[in-house]
């Protein structure tokens, strides 16, 4: 079996899917996927992303947002010795930049790590805003942040994201016909 992978454009992509024969997978997170995808893309995000989730045989395209965790599983893909595994270049940015469609679902919150930056950055701001103004020792949330930022960053386990993705406004909304839009 070929390790050959490749780079594809949205252009040739867009071919592929027109002409049958291809497995779109979307490495990016659920709340991305959700919110903005790829008609017929199936979520596999790329920290759990395994061979086995690939068909044996066939044309398998993998896309992110701007193309490099699509490299990334691409990489890992050829490495374990699954053949005709392709990225798409600059991902689902330059697919909708492309004028290919995509359907966007509105009723999704923004993307989990956007959510942790907003919070913690605020929180940071607010208590040096109010360690200088009132009490030094509020400068002990800083701190505080500063560290679950820290560990996050060595562990790979962001404790603040897991609890937003258990917040409402983040869970998958229920799909039907009318609750989303395509758009070129």
């Amino acid at each position: 079996m070929s390790t050959e992978t490749r780079d594809i454009s949205p252009q040739q992509l867009s071919e592929w899917l027109d002409a049958g024969g291809v497995t779109l997978i979307d490495v990016r997170g659920a709340d991305e996927h959700y919110a903005r995808r790829i008609e017929g893309a199936t979520l596999k995000p790329l920290g759990g992303l395994t061979p086995g989730d690939l068909p044996a045989e066939g044309r398998v395209v993998i896309h992110c947002r701007s193309g490099v965790r699509g490299c990334e599983a691409v990489s890992r893909m050829a490495r374990s010795g699954r053949g005709e595994v392709y990225n798409l270049v600059g991902g689902i940015k330059a697919w909708e930049r492309e004028g290919h469609d995509v359907t966007i679902d509105r009723r999704v919150a923004m993307p989990i790590m956007r959510q942790v930056q907003m919070i913690a950055g605020g929180t940071v701001l607010a208590s040096v805003i109010l360690g200088v103004t009132v009490s030094p020792w509020t400068l002990a949330v800083a701190g505080f942040m500063g560290g679950g930022l820290l560990f996050a960053g060595a562990s790979g386990f962001c404790g603040m994201a897991t609890v937003l993705n258990k917040m409402p406004w983040n869970r998958a909304p229920k799909r039907g016909a009318d609750q989303s839009v395509a758009t070129a």
